[in-house]
This record gives structure tokens, sequence and C-alpha cells, in this order.
């Protein structure tokens, strides 16, 4: 099978067999897979390589998942899916609070990984596949690009400027660096503001799945870390608001 152009994993774990089980799982799929059987072996490869999807287990020697994962958020958006037996609310938490995009308890069936796996690399490859390509375009095609920059309208919140096509948000004038759901999370809000959304609408809207008990958490998480980077006091937030008992907005 060609995989030349396939999405390329890396899967993390320091259990020899559950690493093949994935690789030949995520192979048979299409995927490109390398392994990793410990955090710092995973962040030489990412240092040496592109991928579009880290799977990485929490309870590893030496470094931990949450620790890597915190190193890999350094320099790297790469969307991160932690696998681990640790499933209390509170661990998931402290996975989306070090820089995770998704966390699946173990045991898992094999069809929830994959859906897990293919919606992660499609939200990434949305708001960042469009690099590759744009490195390749010419100088005249750079150029249109670039006056279409300066031309588009930004979404403006106070303190905020967004350029969605670009996936850009400077705060008082200085872009700042937000996760792939973090930018999509702020986007929606700020491309309707004063509307209130629901946690539900909120979680089905960016993470495309259907609501599930525990989501609500997931949501809060996400958006307790974006308020980290955009607000000046997060406990007193004045862009993303709370309306009690009906959800966010934006104003």
């Amino acid at each position: 099978m060609d995989t030349g152009n396939a999405p390329r994993i890396l899967m993390v774990d320091d259990n020899h067999e559950i690493r093949e089980v994935v690789n030949i799982l995520l192979t048979g799929e299409g995927y490109q897979v390398d392994e990793a059987a410990d955090g710092r072996k995973a962040l030489e490869k990412i240092r040496e390589n592109i991928y579009d999807l880290v799977i990485l287990d929490v309870m590893m020697p030496g470094m931990n998942g949450y620790q890597t994962c915190m190193d890999i958020r350094k320099s790297k958006n790469t969307p991160i899916l932690f696998l681990s037996a640790k499933s209390q609310v509170e661990d998931k938490t402290l996975g989306f609070s070090s820089g995770g995009d998704d966390y699946l308890p173990k045991p898992f069936s094999y069809q929830e990984l994959l859906s897990r796996v293919k919606a992660l690399i499609r939200r990434y490859q949305v708001y960042k596949g469009k690099e590759e390509a744009q490195e390749k375009e010419g100088e005249m095609e750079e150029a249109k690009r670039q006056k279409q920059i300066e031309e588009e309208k930004a979404i403006v919140l106070p303190r905020l400027k967004i350029y969605e096509n670009q996936e850009k948000v400077l705060l008082d004038g200085k872009e700042i660096e937000l996760t792939d759901i973090e930018f999509a999370i702020l986007c929606l809000l700020g491309k309707h503001r004063g509307q209130i959304f629901s946690v539900q609408h909120l979680y089905e809207s960016i993470w495309e799945e259907e609501y599930y008990y525990g989501a609500s958490n997931t949501v809060m998480v996400h958006i307790r870390n974006l308020r980290g980077k955009i607000e000046e006091d997060p406990h007193n937030p004045k862009i993303i608001k709370n309306i009690w008992g009906k959800g966010y907005r934006c104003g």
C-alpha cells in the first residue's frame, strides 16, 4: 500500500504490545505510523519529523505523558490524543490542561480509536494543512495571498483581532499561539458576538461529534485554557463570558 501522502502519526507508549496493535490498526487504514517507547524518544522524533497526530500514553517511565505533552506544546500545535488507563475526571482535566486535544480511556474499541484519530486529523488539516500548499506557490501567488490578507476584515473583539483564513490572532497587536480547538472556539464565538452558545452546541460544532455525558468538562477546560491566553484576568473574563445556566458568549 502506498502511504507516501498519507497522514503521519507518532504512537508513544512504553508497552510494546500496545504500540504494535495500534500500529497494525492504523497502517491498515492507510496511515503512516512511527513509534516511540518513552517521552524523550518521542520529543526527538518530533524535532526530526512532521506529524499530523501524536497518540500519547500517560503512564510512562521517566517523562510521563503530561510532561511530554507540555514539552511538545512549547513548539508544536500537532493534535495530541491521550490513551490512558486513568479515566477519572481529574485525569482527563489534567490531560487537557497540559495541552491535549482528546482523551481516550483504556480499554478502548478499535472503532472508537479510529473515529477519534480521523476527527483530530481532519480538524488539523482544516486549520494547518494549507501550509505545505502555500509554500509551493509561486511569487505571484504569494503576493496575491498577502494582498488578500491585508484587505481582509478581521473579527474584532476587545483587545483581539482574529484573522480566520490566516489562522492568526492578535492580542493587543501581538500574535499569540492557540491550539486548533482554542482557535475554533474563539472564531465561533467571535463571529456570533452576543449570541449565547450552550455547551452542547459548542461541543457538537467544534468537535463535530454527538454530545455525550462528560463533554461539558472537555468544553470547560478548553475555554479555561483559552481565557488564560486572551483575558487580562481569567477569573473575571471580559471577552468570553459565562451566562449562568445557558452557556457562553463573546461580549
